[in-house]
């Protein structure tokens, strides 16, 4: 019996003792896997909420603001990378499609769009007078737009003064000895009615006084105003028709006020016609109204073009692109548009950091000079030489607001940061120049960031800071150059002056 009880005692009491072997080797290294992975929380990773980055948490759970499971951040232990800089992957900067460029100082060239018509040139317009008083016996040019040409015909004119005259000089002619200066006296006089030598000669030969007068043409071109009819009595120096030479012509531009300071004699435009697709003219400014127009607020720009071809014809609408080289701003940091992220009170570009393993930025405010069409003129944050985020910048502001870093809209470093926002507001016109105008005029409003009128819909859409822009100076503005919207309308001065193809008005 005794032996059946060691039996079995004997193998249960070392089973218990493995068990309890196992599990004091088990529970310390558990322990200490629990506790390496405490301290390694403790000391390495920092959790932080997808939606709420500046949330801090040394240990995983949920954010105490959405309760949303709380993500790593990884730790940048980069000693000699600045805290508030971005670090990205190379497989993030290819997804995002950043590239970069070297910033470079380079001549600063504005481009200005301009918008205007054909006008005849005014030193070639010619008035053609009555040289005598009479009837009007005959017209040979009966309608405006008809081509002149220098000595012809344009008229008869039946002047009982010229045949009273032409009888003094055929009487002389049959008196003996009359003094040849007395005679001369009598021709001179017919030359002043502008008989020609020929015409006086074939008078004295042929004995008998001429009683239908022909006036020709002393200019050529096209009559522009006709202003006599067969029958008509006129007086010495009236006008018959007003004739212009078309073979040079101007191109009038309007220029707005805040364009004029890149603009001057000299420089050079290029243009195009609307009713002529396909060819580009151009031209040189040669004179700029010293006077700006009240209702417009445009100062007019004069270019002389040859027109030999005599494609370019009065009235007909031009719109024209200058380069104005800005000389307070030569040798000057010109950055492009895409680079800049603007915030409306502040402009801020993204520096790639030299020496870094990993591509590495970090956000810089910049001070923005005149705008270049495509590109800025920065004037104050940036060194020629430096590398500057110029596609992409707004994925890298993206990636520094997930991880907590300062960026474009972080309000740690925008101080009473506004809230952006949209509205639509109705506004009257037709073409792409009202287009430009209405774009340009509200542009200008402090507060506005964006703004976009669709010719179809006749909606201008705009983004705007509220607490900077009231929304009753963009109507006014609106209506200050020429266009009425759902508020305001414009008045009829500044509403006459505009191109014919921008008014809108049905009455």
């Amino acid at each position: 019996m005794k032996t059946i009880i060691n039996k079995f005692v004997t193998p249960a009491i070392i089973l218990i003792a493995g068990i309890f072997l196992g599990w004091l080797f088990f529970h310390n290294s558990s322990s200490e896997i629990e506790k390496s992975e405490s301290t390694s929380e403790e000391k390495g990773t920092i959790w932080t909420c997808s939606m709420h980055p500046q949330i801090r948490m040394n240990k995983s759970g949920l954010c105490p603001l959405c309760a949303m499971d709380l993500i790593p951040l990884s730790s940048e232990t980069s000693s000699g990378v600045n805290e508030e800089a971005i670090k990205l992957t190379e497989e993030a900067i290819q997804l995002a499609n950043v590239s970069t460029s070297i910033v470079a100082k380079m001549k600063a060239t504005k481009e200005v769009r301009l918008f205007g018509k054909i006008q005849a040139d005014e030193r070639l317009v010619q008035t053609q007078s009555a040289h005598i008083a009479g009837r009007i016996e005959k017209l040979f040019v009966n309608f405006t737009g008809e081509v002149v040409k220098e000595g012809q015909v344009i008229a008869s004119v039946y002047s009982p003064e010229l045949v009273t005259a032409q009888n003094e000089l055929l009487e002389l002619h049959k008196m003996k000895n009359v003094q040849k200066n007395i005679i001369d006296a009598t021709r001179q006089k017919l030359r002043q009615w502008k008989l020609t030598e020929e015409q006086i000669s074939e008078i004295e030969k042929n004995g008998v006084p001429k009683t239908s007068f022909e006036i020709k043409a002393t200019t050529s071109g096209i009559v522009i105003s006709k202003n006599v009819n067969v029958g008509d009595y006129v007086t010495q120096g009236m006008s018959l028709y007003e004739i212009t030479n078309l073979s040079t012509v101007w191109a009038l531009f309007d220029a707005y006020e805040n364009d004029l300071p890149w603009i001057k004699i000299g420089d050079k435009i290029d243009f195009t016609v609307q009713s002529i697709p396909g060819k580009k003219f151009n031209g040189t400014i040669s004179f700029i109204d010293p006077v700006i127009n009240s209702g417009t607020r445009v100062s007019k720009l004069r270019l002389e073009v040859n027109n030999s071809s005599g494609e370019l014809m009065p009235e007909m609408f031009v719109t024209g692109n200058l380069m104005a080289n800005l000389k307070n701003f030569d040798n000057s940091i010109v950055i492009p548009q895409s680079a800049v992220l603007w915030t409306g009170k502040r402009s801020i570009v993204y520096v790639k950091l030299p020496d870094s393993a990993e591509p590495t930025f970090q956000m810089r405010e910049v001070t923005l000079g005149p705008s270049l069409g495509g590109s800025y003129v920065i004037t104050q944050g940036l060194k020629e030489g430096e590398e500057i985020v110029t596609n992409g910048a707004f994925s890298i502001d993206a990636s520094a607001q997930l991880a907590g870093k300062p960026s474009m809209m972080s309000l740690e470093n925008v101080e009473n940061a506004d809230e952006l926002k949209t509205g639509d507001i109705k506004v009257f016109g037709n073409c792409s120049m009202c287009k430009e105008r209405i774009e340009k005029a509200v542009k200008s409003l402090y507060g506005i960031k964006s703004a976009s009128w669709d010719m179809k819909t006749k909606m201008l859409t705009i983004s705007y800071f509220p607490d900077n822009t009231i929304i009753d100076k963009v109507h006014k503005e609106v209506a200050k150059v020429g266009h009425d919207t759902e508020k305001e309308k414009a008045s009829d001065d500044v509403y006459n002056a505009l191109h014919e193809c921008c008014k809108y008005r049905t009455e």
